[in-house]
Parts: C-alpha cells; sequence; structure tokens
C-alpha cells in the first residue's frame, strides 16, 4: 500500500497516511509549482490502495489529452462535464460501475446565486456519490476569479461534508477565503506550501519553501470533547513516479 508519500523534516520518521484521512478532509494549499498536484496525486493513491472510489474534479476544465501522465493509470476514466442528457448516461454508467472518475470541469456551471443549485451541484450532491466516493477539488483557476464568482461554494461544502462517508480533498492556491473560520473547521489536514499572499500565512519560512516541501497540520486523534489540538511540522513530499 502506498502510505509513505515523505519524511519529516524536524525527525528522522516517514510521512505516512493513515485510514482516517478516507473519512477526514485535507487542505492542500500552495502556490503554482508548489508540488500541490503531486501531492494530490500521492492521497488519490493511498485512497485508491485502500478500495475507495475517487472523483477528481478539475476546475481547470481539462482535455483529455492535457491532464497529467502520473493520472493515466488503470484507475483513469475521463469524462467532461456538460448539462447533456448524453453526459447523464456516460457519467451515470462510472458511479454505477463504482468507476474512479477524472471529471473536468468549467466553474461556469456552478450557480452563481446563493439561493440557486446548479445541475453540477445536484449531481455531485447525489446520494450514490456521498455514500461511496471520496472528493478531489483541483480549483486550479481560483485566482482568475473563482472565489469572487462562487464565493458561497466552499459554504455549500460545509454542509455537503455533513453527508458524506468519506472525506476529500481540496487544492488551491493561497487567498483570504480559507481564513474564514467556519472554513478553517472543515479540514482535519493542511498542507501549506509557499506563499507570497500578505493576507495568508504571512511567514518568511513559507516564502523560502522549496518544491514539494510544505508546513503540515493536522488535527490529533485524541477523544475530546472540544476541537483536537493542531500539530505542525515541516515535510517533503516525495516526488511521484509513475510505475506503468
Amino acid at each position: 500500500m502506498r502510505s509513505v508519500i515523505g519524511k519529516y523534516l524536524d525527525t528522522i520518521d516517514a510521512l505516512k497516511l493513515e485510514k482516517r484521512l478516507l473519512s477526514h478532509n485535507t487542505l492542500i494549499l500552495g502556490e503554482q509549482g508548489s508540488g500541490k498536484t503531486n501531492l494530490a496525486c500521492k492521497i488519490r493513491n493511498y485512497v485508491i490502495d485502500n478500495g475507495v472510489a475517487t472523483l477528481y474534479m478539475d476546475f481547470n476544465n481539462s482535455h483529455e489529452d492535457d491532464v497529467e501522465l502520473r493520472y493515466k493509470d488503470e484507475h483513469f476514466n475521463y469524462i467532461q462535464f456538460s448539462e447533456t442528457e448524453e453526459f447523464d448516461k456516460n457519467f451515470q454508467a462510472l458511479v454505477d460501475a463504482n468507476k474512479h472518475i477524472y471529471m473536468a470541469v468549467d466553474p461556469q456551471y456552478f450557480s452563481r446565486k446563493k439561493d440557486e443549485r446548479s445541475k453540477l451541484s445536484q449531481i455531485i450532491s447525489q446520494q450514490s456519490l456521498l455514500d461511496n466516493y471520496y472528493y478531489f477539488f483541483h480549483d486550479i483557476e481560483n485566482l482568475n476569479g473563482f472565489y469572487t464568482q462562487f464565493e458561497d461554494f466552499l459554504l455549500y461544502m460545509l454542509s455537503f461534508v455533513n453527508l458524506q462517508k468519506h472525506g476529500f480533498t481540496f487544492l488551491a492556491q493561497p487567498h483570504e477565503t480559507f481564513e474564514n473560520p467556519h472554513i478553517k473547521l472543515l479540514f482535519s489536514f493542511l498542507f501549506v506550501g509557499k506563499c507570497s499572499n500578505a493576507n495568508y500565512f504571512n511567514t518568511a519560512i513559507l516564502k523560502t519553501l522549496k518544491k514539494n516541501k510544505f508546513y503540515y497540520q493536522h488535527r490529533t486523534a485524541h477523544p475530546t470533547l472540544l476541537f483536537n489540538d493542531i500539530l505542525s511540522s515541516m515535510v517533503k513530499i516525495d516526488e511521484y513516479i509513475a510505475d506503468y
């Protein structure tokens, strides 16, 4: 099982993913080139190895030929979202077969009205997905207006996650949206890469981080009546090398 994904930089221990990741949420923050996709691929592999189906949503709306090779393994099933009967049929066939899904999505399909649910929102919140799938939200285009157009999207996820059996991983570039305390409570694991945005994690350490090095925070698993403590460490994620 591909559970070892890197190493701690402040101890000699290996950085390992644990089973509770499958039911908790991960936020990966970092600038372009920081290694967010590499880390997400490591998490995806671990989820797959544990027999959980994955729905990977690429908000860059990538064509199949443009998807990174690291995703094109035997579990790669590409589909591009559209509001058509053909999409509905093909997508449902993948879900019924419990296949891993890589879905290219144009964020414009989300509703811009807080009191209106788009067809895209309805589809990804169908019960068969919530019961069986681990989600990945790859928010590549956030600096081009994702948060200004869909400012209620993460708050929608706040209620959405209460219905899920499994967790989700959200990838994004730094944004002050993530300072929202309600949003912070969504995540049990947090990886923060190099950041220059003065509004978010403005520390000298983060500004000097190289590719695949992250500031890793995670909630402890100790039984408690309140929210668990958050521990922090510096880590280095191994570069993913496809074995096919």
